[in-house]
Formats: structure tokens, C-alpha cells, sequence
């Protein structure tokens, strides 16, 4: 599809639904999409070629963690990211118990 108009469907990044969804054309630059909006959770944006925006990686953490983890074992290389910890699993709810009934 080479020209675009306003209210097309077009897939695109969604930033609040961290998705590539249904979008609608909005505003129209050149003949390209330049904003366009979420057909799920009606938010708008720039549209941004199905491209998801790179990760946020802290690089102060990620430096103290490799430093740690050499002074632990000094003969392994320091990994290039953390592994994920596991979440440790939550106790069942106890089942809450009814109190005596009165006379």
C-alpha cells in the first residue's frame, strides 16, 4: 500500500500495550503514517514501522552485578546480562475459619 489516508488500519507498536496491534491512521506526512491510534486502548503515538523501542538497561546495575559475581568465582567469565532470578512461590491462603456460633 503506498498511500496511506486518515483512518486506515495499519499494524504498529503499540507503547501502552507493549504489542504490535490494530491501529488507525491519525495524521498523514509525506504520504506516510506519522501518528496513528491504538484501536484497543485508544491511545496515540507516533507511528513507529512495527518497530519496538529498545530495552532499558541499567548499566550501573548490570556493572555491579558482574563485579559480585568475580569476586565470588574469580575463574569465570563475568556473564554479559543477569539471569533472571526465579520468584519464589507463594504459601496457599489458609482457609479462614468460622468462630463458634452463639446460643
Amino acid at each position: 500500500m503506498s498511500d496511506y489516508r486518515l483512518g486506515d488500519d495499519i499494524d504498529d507498536f503499540c507503547v501502552r500495550c507493549k504489542r504490535i496491534m490494530n491501529h488507525s491512521v491519525v495524521s498523514v506526512v509525506n504520504n506516510e503514517p506519522a501518528k496513528v491510534r491504538c484501536r484497543t486502548c485508544h491511545s496515540d503515538h507516533d507511528y513507529r514501522h512495527e518497530q519496538a523501542p529498545p530495552p532499558k538497561v541499567d548499566l550501573r546495575k548490570q556493572a555491579l552485578f558482574a563485579e559480585v559475581l568475580k569476586k565470588v568465582s574469580p575463574d569465570d567469565p563475568p556473564p554479559t546480562t543477569p539471569a533472571p532470578t526465579p520468584a519464589p512461590a507463594a504459601p496457599a491462603p489458609k482457609p479462614k475459619s468460622k468462630g463458634k456460633a452463639r446460643k
